[in-house]
């Protein structure tokens, strides 16, 4: 479902990021709307990854800024970054599971640790959680004993334990096979309409961005900034450079 709203959810302004001396990518700007599914594209070691961790609060940017409902997140103190993250609900990876935690613990522990609900309404969250993601019934399950889909399935269900306004992921179809991959892109989709939250999404997956991408920025890893931005559809059949026409088609259309 394709979004008609133009309020920026989120605000990327200046933005550098850079380890020491090395740049990443600089001068980035653009907004994400409310309600999106944003993805994050370009090239191996384009900054991608890099970039989700400075929108997380993980990594201080070198310069620029990031907005949250109109929110500085750099220019907070401490307590008004937490408040910010408190909306967020993050998903790397590898799904990042305690092994030695059952499903139902590992989706527990946002709840325990930033809440003080009883052990009884912990409980039915982590159960409708599980269902949500379509693993109702296997809360007494390790992460060991259950499919790399399933996985990520749950850790999904943990990033979605307080109801974040925010979802982030980053390459959460790396490792699935096809038909898994789609299954995790529908589940996605479907998560965003039915709860509203904003999505930004890190993926080099083309089946994945061309079927729920809303909006979409594309970082070059030799210009080290934006070249490209939009719905990723229509970056297909309107763009004219060749480094993202090529990454789109897989170099089918330009080498």
């Amino acid at each position: 479902m394709k979004r008609e709203e133009t309020e920026a959810h989120i605000t990327v302004r200046g933005l550098d990021m850079a380890y020491g001396d090395f740049v990443v990518q600089r001068d980035l700007n653009f907004d994400i709307r409310r309600g999106d599914i944003f993805v994050i594209m370009g090239g191996s070691g384009c900054g991608k990854s890099t970039l989700l961790r400075h929108m997380v609060g993980l990594t201080t940017p070198a310069s620029g800024e990031i907005f949250f409902n109109g929110k500085s997140f750099w220019n907070s103190d401490e307590r008004e970054q937490s408040e910010i993250k408190r909306g967020f609900g993050v998903l790397f990876q590898n799904g990042a599971l305690w092994s030695s935690m059952t499903l139902e613990e590992n989706i527990s522990l946002p709840l325990k640790e930033y809440t003080e609900l009883k052990a009884a309404d912990i409980e039915e969250i982590v159960s409708l959680k599980l269902a949500l993601v379509g693993l109702k019934g296997f809360g007494g399950y390790y992460p060991s004993e259950i499919s790399g889909g399933m996985r990520k399935r749950a850790g999904l269900a943990r990033a979605m334990a307080l109801d974040p306004e925010i979802l982030f992921f980053d390459e959460p179809s790396a490792g699935l096979d096809p038909v898994s991959a789609k299954l995790l892109d529908d589940l996605i989709r479907e998560l965003r309409d039915s709860l509203g939250a904003t999505i930004v999404l890190v993926t080099h997956e083309l089946s994945s961005i061309f079927a729920i991408g809303d909006n979409s920025v594309f970082l070059d890893t030799e210009t080290k900034t934006v070249i490209a931005g939009g719905d990723p559809c229509k970056l297909l059949e309107e763009s004219v450079d060749p480094k993202v026409l090529s990454f789109l088609t897989r170099g089918e259309r330009y080498e």
